[in-house]
């Protein structure tokens, strides 16, 4: 019987992988799509945060009606309010909020990039963790980077610099996905 749920468990593990797998060809294809219409990519992430923003705060505007038993309707209800009019804003001044969200985009890489360093080193035995290390590193690269040139750099860096970050996870995620079934063949 442990045979069994050994097996089924194997199953389960592969099929994630494959998942994982797939995730990381996806993000390839995204970030060449990025890579070759930065302005683009830009800007659409730009649009694509707008909307996130608009619809996190109506559903946040519907909570706080359908939540009016427990009180404080009034915070809820604003602080939807709040994201939605941020999205609106950003979905309708694309290009200063770009600018905006540049910054942000920098410092994203840059913080996530320094745990994707740490994650590197506590994977180290792994086989093609240096994969993972390299896209951290250069993930560093990439937020100093944008830093270094904004907001000059606000029209296409985003785009560029992402769809190049993009290509780099999905590399690692390739690598390390693609070892670990190899492992499991193996076991």
């Amino acid at each position: 019987m442990t045979n069994d749920t050994t097996g089924e468990i194997d199953r389960g593990v592969k099929a994630a992988l494959g998942l994982a797998i797939a995730l990381g060809i996806f993000l390839i294809i995204l970030g060449g799509i990025a890579i070759a219409r930065p302005f683009f990519a830009t800007v659409a992430a730009t649009l694509f945060l707008g909307l996130l923003l608009l619809l996190n705060g109506i559903f946040q505007i519907v909570y706080s009606f359908q939540t009016n038993i427990r009180g404080n309707f009034w915070l809820k209800f604003l602080g939807g309010l709040v994201y939605s009019v941020g999205g609106l804003l950003i979905m309708f001044n694309p290009l200063p909020s770009l600018i905006a969200l540049t910054l942000v985009v920098g410092i994203s890489i840059l913080v996530s990039s320094i745990f994707q360093v740490i994650l590197a080193f506590e994977l180290r035995p792994a086989r093609h963790w240096d994969w993972v290390l390299l896209s951290g590193v250069l993930g560093i690269i990439l937020g100093i980077l944008i830093w270094h040139q904004w907001p000059e750099n606000s029209a296409w860096a985003v785009g560029l610099l992402l769809g190049i970050n993009l290509i780099f996870d999905g590399l690692w995620i390739i690598l390390f996905s693609s070892a670990a079934r190899k492992a499991l063949r193996e076991a």
